[in-house]
């Protein structure tokens, strides 16, 4: 034991509690007749304390008394001598250690001099330090070993997610999609707006249905005709034969102040257009919960033998699982919901582990917002909605991550070249526009300038 020449150390055990104390100033000589004073004043008669009868000597001369037999004398390991005064006065003020009684008067005026000490106070504030960053030691030595392996794993998954699954083979590669046929260049949804998106090579048709009352399905974008026809009726409410044509010219949605004009101003049932284009890709969006629309969809698909190369689509998750057991032999897409748990498991890091189920991913461009597409009607909401997508969806290794797994990536609408060039250097499959003859421009250029590199 290393310790002052001039104190002694007295020991003892309180109710499982190693406790001790400096006695100052004391000859060396006396510490055996000192410690034995100190504790007989000290420790209760009752039984509860334990005494010891050795008595310990360390170097310089230090003597010190122990409580109970075997007790070795070292002070604690984390304080110097400066710094037991204070601990002593502490032990001493405890009321579970049972000993508060047992102090004389100038013991307890010593222990109040002495718990004032700064230097006692301080080494007494670094021991609890020392403490807690030993208890926090074993979490961190686990937990950090443990993180920095996930994050290994998920980066390597990300890139090589065929390691764990099966991608999915696609049945077609959907460069250029038509936005309701070619709105921008015929009146949407007609027979002749398919027909020109056809002439320029389209590979997919994106259009929306509604139910007639007598049971029609008709190819409509709205259910109510007044932005379409100027009738305001529901199409849920007029016969097939009943429905008015539509207006000599359209404004185009995805840009405005720009109209689309059309010799064919009749709405078509979705029996014909497949009957048209029996093995044309199709995505067939459905907008409301009417099971028996979704029914008659499922039956005209399975009917025309095309249920491959025809995309179950709809914001709603309740409306998509009906459209899945409708038809599950359908590819479909994602829905509004699952597309934002999909960004969720991607910066989770989660996502190479999860399997996924939608073969398509079907995602505005966020760079067309506040642009050519207003989803709010205050400017400020749609400006940050512009920067909290764009930061969120467009990210390279999603997009690479998806290709890989088969999940075919297609932006839409977009309508400007600009527009065409970030997605597809972003990786995506395809896009829909309202434009196909400017689409198919594009890409032939594009294509054309490969083949020339």
């Amino acid at each position: 034991m290393q310790g002052h020449p001039t104190h002694t150390l007295i020991f003892w055990k309180w109710q499982g509690v190693v406790c001790f104390i400096p006695w100052p100033h004391t000859p060396v000589g006396r510490g055996k007749a000192v410690a034995d004073l100190v504790l007989k004043d000290l420790i209760p008669q009752s039984g509860q304390g334990q005494r010891g009868a050795g008595v310990y000597e360390g170097s310089g001369g230090v003597r010190a008394r122990a409580a109970w037999p075997l007790l070795p004398p070292p002070p604690h390991p984390q304080l110097s001598p400066a710094a037991w005064p204070q601990a002593s006065s502490r032990l001493g003020r405890s009321p579970g250690r049972g000993i508060s009684q047992g102090w004389s008067q100038p013991v307890l005026a010593r222990q109040s001099e002495r718990q004032h000490s700064p230097s006692g106070t301080a080494e007494l504030a670094a021991a609890r330090a020392r403490r807690g960053s030993v208890a926090m030691s074993p979490l961190l030595y686990y937990a950090l070993p443990a993180l920095g392996s996930y994050v290994m794993l998920s980066i390597f998954f990300l890139r090589r997610p065929r390691l764990l699954h099966t991608p999915w083979v696609p049945a077609f590669y959907p460069r250029l999609g038509a936005h309701r046929g070619g709105s921008g260049e015929r009146l949407e949804n007609t027979m002749e707006a398919m027909e020109n998106s056809m002439a320029q090579r389209a590979d997919l048709l994106e259009l929306d249905c509604q139910l007639t009352r007598d049971g029609v399905v008709v190819v409509s974008h709205d259910e109510n005709l007044s932005r379409q026809s100027g009738m305001n009726r529901d199409v849920g409410s007029l016969d097939f034969e009943e429905l008015p044509l539509y207006k000599e010219e359209l404004e185009v949605y995805f840009s405005p102040g720009r109209f689309a004009h059309g010799s064919d101003r009749h709405m078509m049932r979705l029996e014909d257009l497949f009957r048209r284009f029996p093995r044309m890709p199709m995505s067939v969006e459905v907008k409301g919960e009417n099971d028996e629309l979704i029914h008659k969809i499922a039956g005209l698909v399975r009917r025309f033998d095309r249920s491959e190369i025809t995309i179950w689509a709809s914001e709603k998750s309740s409306i998509m699982k009906k459209c899945k057991a409708a038809n599950p032999e359908m590819p479909f897409s994602f829905t509004t919901s699952r597309g934002f748990w999909l960004l969720l498991l991607y910066y989770l890091g989660l996502l190479p582990f999860i399997p996924i189920p939608e073969r398509f991913f079907i995602c505005f461009l966020p760079t067309i917002i506040n642009r050519t597409y207003f989803p709010f009607s205050c400017p400020g909401l749609n400006h940050l909605a512009a920067v909290v997508s764009k930061w969120f969806i467009m990210r390279k290794s999603l997009i690479q991550h998806l290709e890989r797994r088969g999940v075919q990536v297609i932006f839409w609408c977009l309508n400007e070249e600009a527009d065409f060039e970030v997605a597809f250097r972003l990786g995506a499959t395809g896009i829909i526009t309202d434009y196909p003859t400017a689409l198919r421009r594009y890409l032939d250029t594009q294509g054309a300038a490969a083949r020339a590199s």
